[in-house]
């Protein structure tokens, strides 16, 4: 697989890593199994697609134990990127941002990963009453340490006040500037897909200007850019697309020649391409320094996934892709 650079030290990975995330959080439960989890995750170890996306708070904890179970027998394979900040209770989750906290929540993550280092320690989400700096500062020191190899910022937050268009990530931007005058940073995660395109506008860019990785979050769009979703089936309760505007079975009709569109050019490059490896195609096209992760439980979407950074999109096809229609359910 095609390798790619995260940040100025030159760390190396596949051009398509895993999300680890539907293995134990967000996504159907009565589907999460771990054994079936693990060979996904041996898969794409196998195939190149080394970057492991994962974070305490996915479970909470389960994800981490789970990848530990993998990390155990193949260090060496992988490439392990896990999250802090976060704090999940009953009905709501918190930030927590304290120095103190980042330093005892980096100990148990290597415990549940079962290695002695981790090689992108991620700031989930900033904690409202701690100063950035401070918790940045803690993560910096974990680098001198040795505990950690490598740090980045996840700018997934923008949903909640959401809005299209020019500044959406300005308030990540400031952010970044303010984290980089402490400690480099080495990769941005960030939502980017056929149907979520706004990080090209000036996300991107930033990082693409100081050699920052750029991990695409949701690359598939929660899975409905795979042509695999039925409008109107439903998604069990504890599903995030259950709440998702954009998962209406109104809305999924609406937005179907989005995936007819990657559908046609899939056809254009051979009988077993997918449109889920043109959705992957695009995002990859899109710099040098992005890395795509496609969540997946499953090790047939974990290959599929894969195959798909040896997929090269023609000048054609990335026009056609441009002159798609913009996703309707948005949530503004």
């Amino acid at each position: 697989m095609e390798r790619r650079t995260i940040g100025a030290g030159g760390l190396a990975v596949g051009a398509v890593g895993l999300g680890c995330m539907p293995m134990s959080w967000a996504y159907t439960a009565s589907r999460q199994r771990g054994e079936e989890s693990v060979k996904a995750v041996h898969r794409a170890l196998d195939l190149g697609s080394d970057l492991l996306d994962t974070a305490d708070m996915y479970g909470p904890f389960t994800n981490e134990l789970l990848l530990g179970r993998v990390l155990k027998e193949r260090r060496r394979d992988a490439f392990v990127a896990t999250k802090v900040g976060l704090l999940v209770g009953e009905q709501h989750v918190v930030a927590n941002g304290r120095p103190g906290y980042v330093r005892r929540a980096c100990d148990a993550s290597l415990r549940r990963l079962q290695t002695d280092v981790i090689d992108l320690y991620q700031l989930h989400r900033p904690d409202p009453e701690v100063p950035v700096e401070e918790t940045w500062g803690a993560m910096a020191d974990l680098v001198r340490a040795g505990k950690v190899r490598a740090l980045g910022l996840c700018a997934l937050g923008a949903r909640g006040g959401r809005r299209s268009g020019a500044g959406l990530y300005d308030a990540t931007l400031r952010r970044l500037q303010r984290v980089q005058q402490v400690f480099p940073v080495s990769a941005v995660q960030a939502e980017l897909s056929v149907w979520s395109p706004e990080a090209l506008q000036a996300l991107l860019p930033w990082c693409e200007a100081r050699g920052v990785g750029f991990l695409a979050a949701m690359p598939l769009g929660n899975g409905f850019l795979t042509g695999t979703l039925t409008p109107g089936e439903g998604f069990e309760p504890d599903d995030v697309r259950a709440r998702h505007p954009r998962f209406t079975a109104e809305m999924m009709a609406a937005n179907q020649p989005i995936v007819a569109g990657l559908r046609r050019i899939a056809r254009r490059h051979g009988e077993d391409v997918t449109p889920a490896q043109v959705a992957l195609a695009w995002v990859l096209a899109q710099g040098r320094h992005v890395i795509a992760l496609p969540g997946t439980k499953q090790e047939r979407w974990a290959a599929e996934n894969a195959g798909a950074a040896g997929l090269r999109l023609t000048a054609r096809d990335l026009a056609e892709v441009a002159r798609l229609p913009a996703a309707q359910g948005s949530w503004d």
